[in-house]
């Protein structure tokens, strides 16, 4: 892994391999640069990839005063110190991300989206869960801030649940827990600020699943709206991680957006 500083002085961490022209990978919420691991390799022979730990995960620092405006000036810092034009891909709320760091550089030549949740937080889940949760963070108590966010706030079945603390990646899940709730904070407040992004020219993909929620669908037909220089590609059967469920698919639909060929 290597570093540098953000603009808050704090050290990130990112994951370098391949060579070629420049891509920026940005991970969604309580995962890290490991969340590209199976595409990684298909991708590092067109690019040189460079997939950041978002702060507060894998080796990336943190402070404790958060706002997303950090995490704009913290990916425009690494957008800006490597080779242009980049292309900038973000996963979930890793979509945030991009679209906000998109304003605060001018070294992206290509943008790729892929079901950034823009939304009124009750098409979440509930508001009172994320009260809940911010309690718990205040409490220290990681595990059962991570297993609210699950059961109440995105309604994941509780049997898959159970499933998911039985793996390897749960410790370093519960680790970064504390960064769940101060996201959820932000998907509402993105949702009400789309228009800032309608003076944006950078050529976007807007990714989503065949089989995601309708609420994909909502969102990505309200970024169409604002952005200027935008289509949408619909990854068939898939869902919100086709990266690993469909990596062939994904890779396809990366390079050939940006201006590669298989």
């Amino acid at each position: 892994m290597e570093t540098f500083l953000s603009r808050d002085g704090t050290t990130l961490a990112y994951a370098r391999t391949g060579s070629g022209p420049s891509l920026v990978l940005v991970h969604g919420t309580n995962y890290d640069h490991s969340t590209w691991d199976v595409v990684l390799p298909a991708l590092a022979a067109r690019f040189t990839v460079y997939a950041l730990d978002r702060r507060g995960r894998g080796r990336s620092g943190d402070t404790s005063a958060y706002s997303i405006e950090r995490e704009y000036e913290d990916l425009a810092a690494l957008v800006d110190a490597v080779p242009g034009p980049v292309v900038l891909l973000g996963h979930s709320f890793g979509g945030i991300c991009a679209l906000g760091a998109s304003l605060l550089t001018r070294n992206i030549g290509k943008l790729i989206l892929y079901e950034p949740p823009f939304a009124p937080l009750e098409r979440f889940g509930s508001p009172e869960a994320l009260l809940q949760m911010e309690m718990l963070v205040r409490e220290g108590r990681q595990a059962e801030v991570l297993e609210t966010f699950l059961r109440a706030l995105i309604s994941v079945p509780e049997v898959e649940v159970q499933r998911m603390k039985t793996l390897p990646a749960w410790s370093a899940q519960v680790a970064s827990a504390h960064t769940l709730a101060r996201e959820g904070r932000v998907v509402e407040v993105a949702w009400r600020d789309l228009q800032r992004y309608a003076a944006l020219s950078v050529p976007t993909m807007l990714m989503r699943g065949g089989v995601s929620p309708s609420l994909c669908t909502e969102v990505a037909e309200a970024l169409q709206g604002v952005l200027q220089r935008s289509h949408l590609t619909v990854l068939p059967d898939q869902g919100h991680f086709a990266m690993l469920t469909a990596p062939e698919l994904f890779v396809r639909e990366v390079l050939a957006f940006a201006g590669a060929e298989l």
